[in-house]
């Protein structure tokens, strides 16, 4: 059993982050000249897995923040049923470790096709997708060894944040991305109480991961991680769809990983974890509110509070670290999952 890549990974996330905050500045910049110049209206990410997530974070951000209706890609009308819908003002926007799978190619070429403005996040420049792209907005996380994505992730968020920052040309969301890098650097001292706790969802079989707007892409993220890595049947949920029945689920010892960091979202998620509370759940809190975290079984205290908006950077890495340390108690190897690639394409 391997314990090194994904591990190591992990740890890598502030140095990579760094990096993308000391280098992509010139080809955001670029992008967002040329979504003003285009006059876009309306953005469609094409991604997949890990990257689909960092796609629901743009849906809150470039939403919230700059004003834009974001839709995410449905491939199969390219691929299956090859009906893509008119497009009208849009941004193409590929999001892609690998910029591999036909599927995402085959709507980022549709958009070029169809005289849209196109751009790639993605750690591979040189990939079919990056070819397509009229703008690339490289990762520079360096090789992923492990097949479960993490650097990758974080670097997509971080890109998909300093686009809105350039987009709204706001000096403080720009101050405020450069707490990135330390506030990662500091969730990765939680890795010494997951690493004592987790052999106590060694018998896990299931849980819910709850969130809601900006996190809600985190509670999505840590799922596929638990998913991928513990092969634990996890369901993620926003925290109003599980009020709307799943919450039925919930028993004594149930456990629920709840994403609650401070901002507009939290209070409806303390209202949440006084309804698991009655229910008897078993209750493990992401938050930098220390208060709201020692609540829990398994508290998670973010030691950075970073703004709402960017605060789905650090708060996926004590999920990153759970389920890697989950395998390990579990006997399994972490950098190799079962029937899984590292690149997988879909058509």
């Amino acid at each position: 059993m391997s314990e090194e890549y994904l591990q190591h990974e992990i740890h890598e996330q502030p140095a990579v982050l760094q990096a993308m905050l000391d280098r992509e500045n010139d080809a955001i910049e670029g992008l967002a000249q040329a979504m003003r110049e285009r006059q876009i209206e309306r953005v469609l990410i094409a991604a997949r897995g890990t990257s689909g997530n960092a796609g629901t974070y743009a849906r809150y951000l470039l939403g919230m923040m700059n004003g834009l209706p974001v839709d995410l890609a449905a491939p199969s009308m390219y691929t299956l049923y090859q009906s893509p819908p008119r497009l009208h003002n849009t941004l193409v926007l590929g999001i892609s470790q690998s910029g591999m799978s036909p599927d995402i190619v085959a709507v980022m070429e549709d958009g070029r096709d169809q005289g849209m403005l196109t751009a790639a996040i993605t750690n591979a420049a040189d990939s079919r997708m990056g070819q397509i792209a009229e703008h690339r907005i490289a990762l520079g996380a360096g090789e992923e060894r492990s097949v479960a994505a993490t650097k990758s992730y974080t670097t997509e968020l971080l890109a998909l944040a300093l686009l809105s920052a350039t987009l709204a040309q706001d000096d403080a969301m720009h101050e405020a991305l450069r707490q990135v890098p330390q506030a990662v650097a500091a969730a990765l001292t939680l890795e010494d109480v997951i690493a004592a706790r987790a052999e106590r969802y060694h018998y896990m079989e299931q849980c819910a991961l709850i969130s809601r707007g900006y996190n809600y892409a985190t509670a999505l993220e840590i799922a596929l991680k638990l998913k991928e890595l513990t092969y634990t049947s996890t369901m993620p949920y926003s925290a109003a769809d599980f009020m709307h029945g799943p919450i039925a689920v919930v028993r004594r010892g149930y456990p629920v990983l709840v994403v609650a960091p401070t901002g507009v979202a939290q209070p409806v998620l303390v209202e949440l974890v006084d309804e698991l509370e009655a229910r008897e759940a078993e209750l493990l809190i992401i938050s930098d509110d220390a208060a709201l975290a020692e609540r829990a079984s398994l508290p998670l205290r973010l030691p950075v509070a970073l703004p709402e908006w960017l605060s789905p950077i650090s708060a996926v890495v004590p999920g990153q670290l759970l389920g890697y340390h989950l395998a390990l108690a579990r006997g399994l190897d972490p950098d190799r999952p079962r029937g899984l690639n590292k690149v997988t394409e879909t058509h």
